[in-house]
């Protein structure tokens, strides 16, 4: 016997059942072998009393050899039975019956007092109860207390008749005792079988609830399309998910290890990056980090969490959550150049859109200068200039005799007041020649103003700057002006006195609220009737800066409304569908909103710019 005596018992014992026997579990097994012990003990020890039987008083040796057969017959039964049958209630049965048979009948054949207080009584009744339950326990009790209590002394009295009963006080005293401690070693076995009884149901329940947690853990990790592994404060591997080993082996050829170190089984350029990350995890810090490895040939992305787990306060291992993110990436690069692109766009559409005001507004100008310009021509061309040519002619004719000419001439005699409604003519033309030409400056002058103001505005944008809103609506508006003042659209400013500046793109903001006087016009245009409005206000709210555009056009159907920053949504039957949803791209950049309401259709529209007076952050996310 070498070893752990207990290991080679329960060893000897398994080797003696069955193969189904020793497929049982818990107390099921526990109760084969205690049943097949007890019985291979008691049989032993019945064929050591048979040696020495023979060396009894003649009288006593019929009656031991009796208990002695009566208890090889009943424990042979049970061996048979136990190696036959499929519960070890029976073969309990017959090893507990075999055992209160042979030790009553044993102390039957003994006379002398305290016979049947022997600690040999106490087996039975305890084996019962632990194999049988605590009711038959108490019957095999009940028979030896019997038994000690009365038979005993009952048969050794003669049954009366040899000397009274109960004549020795002190065996009674001692028999009465005895059946006390059977009863009470009865009690203590029920309780400690009740006790194991629960505690064995808490721990089946809880094993059946670990199984259960178990189990179920494992089909959350193996249901999982991320790679999962599972690591103690060793960072020795437990337990990981097929995606994980699949990953694993696409990524080493090998397959991971449980029990050996994670951080030893990666590939050598990541095993510094996972240990220097599990480390930090293991000190309570959830760590997350993104690795390029290679894969069957082509570089891949891995997102890998190292989230801890914790036992009360301390970190006992940790959670590795591990996602191939490459398409992710890749899909990432591609909406980031679809964003530059479309910032492109925007920018190439917003100069566009302001080139196309300035050539408008410089058009209408220049409309005005044509017609300045053809005005003052026909007046130059019709000028009563002529006719002092003629009075100059006709005063260097008479220039010897003038005296006689003003006197006596009928022609010289006219031609003062001739003069002097030529002079009052040419003063009238020329008040007329200046009206043309002031008007001709003035209209030089807004081509210079307008042309100045895209000069100004068309600078490279992302640049922050403090921008003075209402200055930057009047040099939107300006770009409209001669196209309100021709369509009848009366403009209504509302700013607020000390409107603050706000830190902002000058030439993104210029863009939204030239695309937003755009729209407006074009609701205005499409409303029938001569009252077309178009309402401007600047207000302040909090921390934000509203600016808002309100007109009284064709307004905006509900179920449109929901869709107009979306791109390439249009209403009109020449648009692109690009003004609002990059006006609201560019308003969200700036750390602002661009939203719109109606309250339906030939009700007007609003729509409001809402900007920080707080810049925002303009650097963006880093890698």
């Amino acid at each position: 016997m070498r070893g752990n005596p207990r290991v080679w018992l329960l060893r000897r014992l398994d080797e003696a059942l069955r193969a189904r026997e020793r497929g049982l579990r818990g107390d099921a097994l526990r109760r084969f072998r205690v049943v097949m012990g007890a019985t291979s003990l008691v049989l032993l020890l019945d064929l050591i009393y048979l040696g020495v039987i023979f060396r009894l008083p003649p009288s006593r040796q019929a009656s031991q050899a009796l208990a002695v057969g009566l208890g090889l017959l009943l424990g042979g039964g049970s061996l048979v039975l136990v190696r036959r049958g499929r519960s070890s209630q029976t073969p309990a049965l017959l090893l507990c019956g075999s055992l209160s048979a042979g030790i009553i009948l044993a102390t039957l054949a003994v006379e002398q007092p305290g016979a049947v207080v022997h600690a040999a009584n106490m087996l039975a009744p305890a084996l019962a109860v632990y194999l049988l339950g605590a009711r038959p326990g108490f019957a095999f009790t009940a028979l030896h207390v019997f038994h000690a209590g009365f038979l005993h002394e009952f048969v050794h009295s003669g049954f009366g008749l040899t000397r009274p009963l109960f004549s020795h006080p002190e065996t009674w005293w001692g028999n009465f005792m005895g059946c006390v401690a059977l009863v009470l070693g009865w009690a203590l076995s029920w309780l400690h079988s009740t006790a194991s009884e629960e505690a064995r149901r808490e721990l089946e329940h809880a094993l059946r609830t670990l199984r259960e947690s178990e189990g179920k853990l494992l089909s959350l990790f193996e249901s999982s399309d991320d790679a999962v592994l599972s690591v103690d404060a060793r960072l020795c591997l437990v337990m990981a998910n097929t995606t994980a080993q699949g990953l694993f082996r696409e990524v080493t050829g090998g397959a991971l290890r449980p029990g050996s170190s994670v951080p030893d089984q990666c590939p050598p350029p990541l095993r510094a990056w996972v240990k220097e990350l599990s480390t930090q995890a293991l000190t309570g810090q959830r760590m997350r980090g993104e690795v390029d490895v290679e894969i069957q040939g082509a570089r891949r992305t891995v997102d890998v969490i190292f989230t801890p787990v914790w036992e009360g306060e301390r970190v006992v291992g940790l959670t590795l959550f591990s996602r191939d993110i490459t398409e992710r990436k890749r899909a990432e690069t591609k909406l980031g150049e679809m964003h530059r692109s479309l910032l492109d766009v925007s920018r190439q559409a917003g100069m566009a859109e302001i080139a196309t005001g300035v050539l408008h507004n410089v058009g209408n100008t220049l409309n005005s200068v044509n017609v300045s310009v053809n005005l003052v021509v026909e007046r130059l061309r019709a000028t009563r200039a002529a006719g002092l040519e003629r009075c100059v002619a006709l005063l260097r004719e008479n220039a010897s005799r003038l005296c006689a000419f003003f006197t006596e001439d009928p022609r010289g005699q006219q031609l003062p007041s001739y003069l002097e409604a030529l002079a009052l003519q040419l003063s009238q033309e020329r008040a007329t020649v200046m009206e043309e030409m002031r008007r001709l400056s003035e209209s030089v002058d807004h081509i210079k103003s307008v042309v100045s103001m895209q000069q100004r505005h068309a600078r490279i944008s992302g640049v922050l700057e403090h921008v003075a809103v209402p200055s930057l609506i009047d040099d939107a508006l300006r770009l409209h002006a001669v196209s309100f003042e021709r369509l009848g659209i009366v403009l209504k400013r509302d700013y607020a006195s000390a409107v603050p500046t706000v830190l902002v793109d000058r030439h993104k903001l210029l863009q939204i609220l030239v695309n937003l006087l755009s729209n407006a016009r074009h609701a205005l245009l499409e409303r029938t009737g001569e009252d077309r409005q178009l309402t401007l206000k600047v207000a302040r709210a909090g921390a934000r800066l509203n600016i808002s555009v309100s007109d009284n056009g064709v307004g905006i159907a509900p179920e449109t409304l929901h869709r107009l920053f979306t791109q390439g949504f249009t209403t009109k039957r020449d648009g692109h569908g690009f003004g609002l949803h990059i006006s609201a791209l560019a308003a969200r950049e700036m750390g602002g909103q661009l939203s719109g309401a109606s309250e339906g259709r030939s009700h007007g529209a609003t729509f409001t710019l809402e900007l920080p007076l707080v810049a925002p952050d303009m650097s963006g996310p880093r890698a």
